[in-house]
C-alpha cells in the first residue's frame, strides 16, 4: 500500500518518490532508502521530459545526472529506473502529479 504525503510525494516498500518541475523539465526521481527489501540502498534513479510534457523520457542516474536513455513510453522509463535501483518495477510509487509523464 502506498503512503502517499502529497500529489508530488510518495513512498513505498523503501523507495521514495519526489516530482518537481523546473523551467525546462518535470522531473521523478526515486531513492531507495534503507530499510528497502531487496534493493540498493540508497540507490537513486531520475526520469525526466520537457516541460510541455510531450517529448521523450530521459532515465538518469539522478534529477541532474547524464542522460542513459531515452523513451517514448512511461512504462519503458519506469522499467530502466527499476532496473537502476534493483527493484520490480511495480515497486516504485508514482506521485499524482506524475502519472500522465509520456503520455
Amino acid at each position: 500500500m502506498s503512503d502517499e504525503t502529497d500529489d508530488r510525494t510518495a513512498a513505498e516498500q523503501g523507495i521514495r518518490a519526489t516530482y518537481t518541475e523546473t523551467e525546462s523539465e518535470r522531473r521523478l526521481a526515486f531513492e531507495v532508502t534503507d530499510d528497502a527489501a531487496a534493493a540498493r540502498p540508497g540507490a537513486t534513479a531520475a526520469i525526466a521530459q520537457n516541460i510541455e510534457g510531450y517529448a521523450m523520457l530521459k532515465v538518469r542516474p539522478t534529477a541532474d545526472g547524464d542522460e542513459l536513455e531515452r523513451y517514448y513510453g512511461f512504462d519503458m522509463a519506469l522499467d530502466h529506473a527499476a532496473e537502476l535501483l534493483g527493484v520490480a518495477p511495480h515497486d516504485l510509487p508514482v506521485p499524482a502529479a506524475a502519472d500522465d509523464m509520456g503520455m
